[in-house]
C-alpha cells in the first residue's frame, strides 16, 4: 500500500482537497492537464534536486542550519573582498533600531498614517542631502546599479537627447544592469580609461562628446579604487556640449572627498550598503538619487520623495510623499518610470548609521579608510614578482595588484589566500582582459594593520 502524499505545512494548496478544487474550477481533470498548452520541448523531464519532504519546524530548521553551515563567512575569514559588495562596522544600534516592528517592514514607507516612519525618512534624506550638498534626495530605490540607471533615464528626459556616455572600468555587472535598463531606446558608448592612471582618457571623451549625448556618467572613487581626480574636466566637458554630469559616488567618501556636486555634478547616485547595514550574501543594498532643487529635475524623479509640512495644529508637522503626481502611482502607465522596489528599511538604517557618526565620524572613517589603503598597497607593492596597478593616483578602499610577474593566475593566488583563511580580492581577470592577472583587493575601518600585514605575509609564501 503506498503512502499517501504529503501535505506540506508552508504552502496551503498542498492540501488534496484544495488542489481538486482548483482544479474543477478552471475545468481540468489533472495538473498534467492544466500544463498541457506547454510544448512539451519545454517541459522539465525527471525530478528536482530536492530534499525531501521537511514536515516539522525542527526538520526544516535542521536542514536549513546544515546547509549554512556549509558556508565560511567574514566572521570566520579574514576578508578583503569588495567590488561593490563591502564589510564595514555596523553599529548596534543599526540593527536595533531597523529591526523594531514599526519599521521592520518598511518596504516602500507605507501605510500612510504611520508618520513615525515616514519622518525616519525624511530624516535619513536630510542627513544624505547634507552630506551629498545638494537639495532633494528619494527614498532609497533597489539598489546603486537601480539608481544609475534611473538617473540616466532622467537625464535623457531633461535633455530630450538618447546617447550616454560610460566609462569602460565600471564594473561588469552594473553595466549589464544600466545597459538592460536603458534599452531599446538608448543608445551606451563607452569611454576607455589611461592605461597607466586608470583615470578616464578625456581626449576620447572629446571624440564622443555630441549634441546628441544626454548624460556623461562616472565614477568616483571608481570601480578599481581611484579617485577621479579630473572630475572638475569631465562635467566641465560634458556641459560644454549641452550633457549633464552623472556621477556615482561611495556616501562614506565624502567625509574627506569634495562632494560631487562642487565638481559640476547635475546628478548624483550611488548605494547605502556602506552605511551601516551588513553584507548579508550580497545584500542589503539601497540606491539613492541626488539633484537640487530645480523643478526640471525634481519632476524626472520616479521614486518616492519625502517632505515635511506644518499641518492645521499649530507647531505640528505632517510628513509624506512631494510631488506625489509624477510617480506612478498616480500616472500609472503613463508614469515616466515605475517607482518599483523600495529599499526604505535600509534608508532609515542609513540615517541611523548618519545620525550616530556625525559630520566628524564621517571625516575619521574616511582618513583611516585612505590610510589603510594607501599602507597595504605599498607594503604589497614591496613583494618580490607584483605590481600595483595605477600606484601613483590615489584610491579609497580598494586597489589592483598584478601577478604577471610572479608568474601566478588570480585564481590561483586566491585559491591559496583562501587554503590559509582569507577572502583575497575580486579576480578581475576575465572582466578586464587588459589588467592581465590581476586582483582587486578591499580594505576598510574593519581591518587593523595586524590584518594588512597578514595578508602581506600570505602573498609571500604564495610568490615564493
Amino acid at each position: 500500500m503506498s503512502s499517501p502524499k504529503p501535505v506540506y505545512p508552508y504552502i496551503p494548496n498542498s492540501v488534496p482537497a484544495v488542489k481538486e478544487q482548483m482544479l474543477r474550477e478552471v475545468g481540468a481533470a489533472s495538473i498534467e492537464e492544466f500544463y498541457s498548452d506547454i510544448p512539451e520541448n519545454l517541459r522539465f523531464k525527471g525530478k528536482l534536486n530536492l530534499p525531501e519532504p521537511l514536515l516539522s519546524e525542527a526538520e526544516l530548521i535542521r536542514h536549513v542550519d546544515g546547509l549554512l553551515n556549509k558556508n565560511r563567512s567574514t566572521r570566520e575569514v579574514l576578508s578583503f573582498l569588495g567590488a561593490g559588495c563591502y564589510q564595514h562596522q555596523v553599529p548596534a544600534v543599526c540593527d536595533e533600531i531597523n529591526s523594531r516592528g514599526e519599521f521592520l517592514t518598511a518596504y516602500a514607507g507605507d501605510p500612510y498614517e504611520d508618520h513615525g516612519r515616514f519622518q525616519a525618512l525624511f530624516e535619513y534624506e536630510s542627513m544624505m542631502a547634507e552630506l551629498l550638498n545638494m537639495d532633494v534626495v528619494n527614498v532609497p530605490n533597489y539598489d546603486g546599479f537601480q539608481a544609475a540607471a534611473t538617473a540616466l533615464r532622467m537625464a535623457a528626459r531633461i535633455t530630450d537627447q538618447t546617447t550616454v556616455l560610460l566609462p569602460v572600468n565600471m564594473g561588469a555587472d552594473k553595466f549589464s544592469k544600466v545597459h538592460e535598463y536603458l534599452k531599446p531606446d538608448m543608445t551606451i558608448e563607452r569611454i576607455p580609461f589611461d592605461p597607466k592612471s586608470g583615470l578616464l582618457d578625456l581626449a576620447a571623451l572629446k571624440a564622443k562628446l555630441s549634441k546628441q549625448v544626454a548624460a556623461v556618467y562616472f565614477e568616483n572613487p571608481t570601480y578599481l579604487g581611484l579617485l577621479e581626480t579630473q572630475a572638475d574636466q569631465i562635467s566641465s566637458m560634458a556641459h560644454a556640449a549641452g550633457a549633464l554630469s552623472v556621477v556615482s559616488v561611495e556616501p562614506l567618501s565624502l567625509g574627506v572627498l569634495r562632494p560631487p556636486v562642487e565638481y559640476g555634478a547635475d546628478i548624483v547616485c550611488g548605494d547605502i550598503q556602506s552605511l551601516g547595514i551588513h553584507m548579508q550574501y550580497g545584500g542589503g543594498h539601497g540606491g539613492f538619487i541626488a539633484t537640487n532643487d530645480d523643478p526640471k529635475f525634481v519632476m524626472e524623479f520616479p521614486s518616492r520623495l519625502f517632505g515635511v509640512a506644518p499641518t492645521v495644529v499649530e507647531g505640528e508637522y505632517g510628513f509624506g510623499d512631494v510631488a506625489y503626481e509624477r510617480t506612478s502611482f498616480a500616472q500609472r502607465e503613463e508614469g515616466k518610470e515605475w517607482v518599483g522596489t523600495a529599499a526604505a528599511l535600509w534608508g532609515i538604517t542609513a540615517g541611523v548609521y548618519l545620525a550616530l557618526m556625525g559630520p566628524q565620524g564621517m571625516v575619521e572613517i574616511g582618513e583611516g579608510i585612505m590610510q589603510l589603503c594607501r599602507y597595504a598597497m605599498k607594503k604589497i607593492a614591496a613583494i618580490r614578482g607584483m605590481k600595483v596597478t595605477f600606484a601613483e593616483t590615489p584610491h579609497f578602499t580598494e586597489f589592483v595588484v598584478n601577478f604577471d610577474g610572479a608568474g601566478k593566475r588570480a585564481a590561483q593566488v586566491n585559491q591559496a589566500l583562501l587554503e590559509r583563511d582569507i577572502f583575497g580580492g575580486k579576480d578581475l581577470s576575465s572582466e578586464f582582459l587588459a589588467l592581465g592577472q590581476s586582483i582587486l583587493f578591499c580594505v576598510s575601518e574593519v581591518h587593523i594593520l595586524a590584518d594588512l600585514d597578514r595578508l602581506v605575509t600570505a602573498l609571500k609564501e604564495v610568490v615564493k
